[in-house]
């Protein structure tokens, strides 16, 4: 499918404020709008700033995320370079009551039903995501609002969820279900059957009790009074419907995972192969947050051997697995991640920025990650099912893992993955994805300028 022509006029008036500037569109399937392939081709420009904005943004955040962080460019580079800047828009979703550091006031989960009733925004994004399913969503809706006492009902949300999610009847597996051996470090792209996560195969009351734990860890929640637990058989506490709101959340997220790979794979790897096809001379720096980043990861399939073009990639709080670029995964040597080896067709470093204080990927990436058949279940923590935005690159003997502090006095290094630990600025951030998306800081664009040689 592909799209029509006006993303190339909106970009005209995008709102971004440095310049030369156009924005990259692409549908669900990976398909690019051709106008605004064309509108980047046509950057006059020696280095190629491409920004691919994560989950849970609609194209007005990202427009702002894209005006943020591009700023200090111009700037921090030297006189010999001259910048062009492309921000990806892909198709992904915007739960309107969680807080974006700079963008939103804190507290914006408080609202009707002690915050588990969707806004409309949400709601209306929720239609759009997952079209001709208003019947399910209204229903889903005034569960949510509602909060009923009974098992019966608590099942049926279960079930409608799981339903939207694609991923079958609990316990019955689904499409690609099966036992844990570490499909996450596989952390598959485009046409990957995948492995159901633990959330959605697991009894649902289960689930939402890990969910709500986890809010309450990330302290989007208060923790359930310990007397609920004492209620009479097959009645719901209330507060198991944080939750439940969770699982909703978990599974546009489980969608979106998907969504990033293929568009990288299709879509963003092939656009950038063509345009190094026709502008042979062009520097390409790939930037990506959240599932972003992984989209720009995915993105690396499609650069052909002895290619030289992507110059640099930087990672912000990236939502994959930190062994995706490992070749053998510690519980498993016979496999390795789905990156292995990408890191040598780019011809500079893989810079994976991580932060501690990103709640959305200590809590829930692991929760959300986690597959059907492990033997943890959906509680604990298991080292398998980390993010390489929590905890940097894993499982790669001698990858550099600096301080923001080092990289920006020494620059990082030339070529190959490193790890810079930026809790020291991404650090803010309001319940429950915590510092998530807290990274429009000078900093962190010096840290792009030192991965791609561009700087004074």
């Amino acid at each position: 499918m592909t799209m029509g022509t006006g993303g190339a006029a909106a970009a005209a008036g995008s709102g971004v404020g440095v310049g030369p500037y156009a924005e990259l569109t692409f549908d669900a399937e990976g398909d690019a709008d051709g106008a605004t392939a064309r509108a980047v081709a046509a950057l006059d420009a020696t280095d190629l700033l491409v920004f691919a904005h994560g989950w849970n943004s609609d194209r007005s955040t990202s427009t702002r995320l894209y005006d943020r962080f591009f700023a200090p460019f111009p700037g921090l580079v030297g006189p010999g370079v001259r910048l062009g800047y492309a921000g990806v828009v892909w198709p992904s979703i915007r739960f309107a009551d969680e807080p974006i550091p700079d963008f939103e006031s804190p507290g914006a989960l408080a609202g009707p039903g002690d915050g588990t009733a969707l806004d409309p925004a949400t709601r209306e994004a929720l239609g759009a995501f997952w079209p001709g399913r208003d019947e399910e969503l209204d229903r889903i809706a005034g569960l949510l609002e509602e909060r009923p006492g009974s098992a019966e009902a608590l099942a049926e949300f279960g079930a409608l969820v799981r339903e939207l999610a694609g991923v079958g009847a609990a316990g019955g597996g689904g499409a690609g279900a099966g036992g844990g051996g570490g499909g996450e470090g596989l952390d598959g792209g485009a046409g990957a059957a995948g492995e159901v996560p633990a959330i959605f195969a697991e009894d649902v009351r289960t689930a939402c009790r890990a969910l709500a734990d986890g809010l309450a860890e990330a302290g989007g929640a208060a923790a359930e009074d310990p007397a609920e637990p004492g209620l009479a058989l097959g009645v719901v506490p209330r507060g198991l419907w944080r939750g439940a709101k969770e699982l909703l959340r978990q599974a546009t997220y489980y969608q979106m995972k998907k969504r990033a790979g293929v568009v990288g794979e299709r879509g963003l790897g092939p656009v950038l192969a063509e345009l190094a096809r026709r502008r042979p001379g062009l520097r390409v720096h790939l930037i990506g947050h959240s599932f972003g980043a992984r989209l720009v990861s995915f993105s690396l399939h499609a650069v052909p051997d002895g290619a030289r073009y992507v110059k640099s990639v930087t990672l912000l709080q990236g939502a994959f697995s930190h062994y995706a670029f490992a070749d053998r995964l510690p519980h498993d040597a016979g496999r390795g991640g789905a990156l292995r080896g990408l890191q040598h067709r780019v011809d500079g470093p893989v810079v994976a920025c991580h932060s501690a204080h990103d709640a959305a990927l200590k809590v829930f990436y692991p929760l959300a990650s986690r597959m059907a058949g492990d033997s943890a279940g959906v509680l604990g923590f298991d080292h398998r099912w980390g993010a390489v935005g929590y905890d940097g690159v894993q499982a790669m003997p001698g990858v550099p893992r600096l301080t923001l502090a080092a990289a920006l006095r020494d620059g990082v290094p030339a070529a190959g993955c490193v790890s810079v630990d930026t809790a020291s600025v991404v650090r803010r951030g309001g319940p429950p994805s915590g510092a998530h998306s807290d990274i429009c800081h000078t900093e962190l664009a010096r840290v792009v300028v030192s991965a791609g040689r561009m700087g004074r």
